[in-house]
């Protein structure tokens, strides 16, 4: 997806909370919504990292508190060419992860101790290697914004609904289609988010497939989080939906509202995409430990010897 269609959708995520704001308030009401969507959206860039790190309650380690993962994060960070990001681990049992910052320069990598725990270490890079992607492509500015954005739609949408539209509005058509706009809003709201992550994710994919080597790691590893995600909740997603698709696997659980429209693409097209490219390198060598990192002598219930044949053979 190029810059010019992240950046018309992005408009149209701008647009919906003003016309939310019409609804609302009238043509003040737009205005004011039109003042906050500049002031969210800039608050975003400065601030949208720390807020969803926050949310998740990422804690922040180094190589004295988690010195096996971040030395493989750097290795990988420097295969792809970029400034070491600040890790981050979530106390979540769901396998998942993510990346944020607004730009290379600021960026962050989230894993859960989930993945940590039910991960190889070449399927780990391979995770870490599609995050590293998503910050070598800017996708991590757009993607916490569009959550900052749509959060705050949903958000307006429930106040207008409880509270009632613009005077003008509040009898016949007028009245149906204040209400209309008030619970459509958040649906489109979620099928611009779509737009924006699905082809992001194709491209993430085939990019840390790339840096890290062997794109059938991280197929792998896409295979067991996508079966741990709709057996082990993600509370936190839950709470906050509007994030979902900054995960590399969508960690909701499905099981209302959240399966109507999904973020992602499915796994298993991701997964021909990666046994596509992997049949277009060619055989490569997996002999040497993933992410090029140094060793350690440290060891994570993840750290497992590599081995000829990968974790997937």
């Amino acid at each position: 997806m190029n810059y010019l269609r992240t950046a018309i959708l992005l408009a149209g995520l701008t647009a919906l909370f003003m016309g939310l704001g019409y609804l609302i308030g009238g043509s003040s009401g737009a205005i004011i919504a039109l003042l906050v969507a500049a002031a969210t959206n800039l608050f975003a860039y400065w601030n949208s990292d720390r807020m969803v790190l926050s949310a998740y309650g990422a804690r922040e380690v180094d190589r004295n508190s988690a010195p096996e993962l971040v030395d493989l994060v750097a290795g990988l960070a420097g295969r792809a060419g970029l400034p070491m990001p600040r890790v981050f681990i979530m106390d979540n049992a769901q396998p998942n992860a993510f990346a944020t910052g607004r730009n290379p320069q600021n960026a962050a990598v989230a894993v859960t101790t989930g993945l940590l725990q039910s991960l190889s270490r070449e399927e780990l890079a391979g995770v870490i290697a599609h995050e590293l992607a998503h910050v070598k492509n800017h996708d991590t500015l757009t993607m916490t914004i569009t959550a900052t954005i749509a959060g705050a739609i949903s958000m307006l949408a429930q106040f207008g609904f409880f509270f009632g539209g613009h005077r003008g509005n509040n009898n016949g058509p007028g009245a149906i289609a204040s209400i209309l706009m008030m619970i459509l809003g958040p649906l489109a709201a979620m099928v611009v988010q779509m737009a924006i992550s699905r082809t992001r994710e194709y491209a993430a994919d085939n990019l840390g497939a790339r840096i890290v080597g062997q794109p059938m790691w991280l197929a792998s590893a896409l295979v067991k989080i996508e079966n741990a995600a709709h057996q082990v909740p993600n509370m936190q997603a839950e709470r906050n939906p509007a994030t979902a698709h900054m995960f590399i696997v969508n960690p909701l659980s499905g099981r209302g509202m959240d399966n109507l429209f999904t973020t992602h693409p499915s796994t298993e097209n991701r997964i021909a995409a990666l046994q596509r490219l992997a049949a277009e390198l060619g055989p490569r060598d997996t002999t040497s430990r993933p992410g090029a990192a140094p060793e350690q002598s440290g060891r994570g219930p993840w750290s497992r010897p590599s081995s000829s044949r990968g974790p997937w053979g």
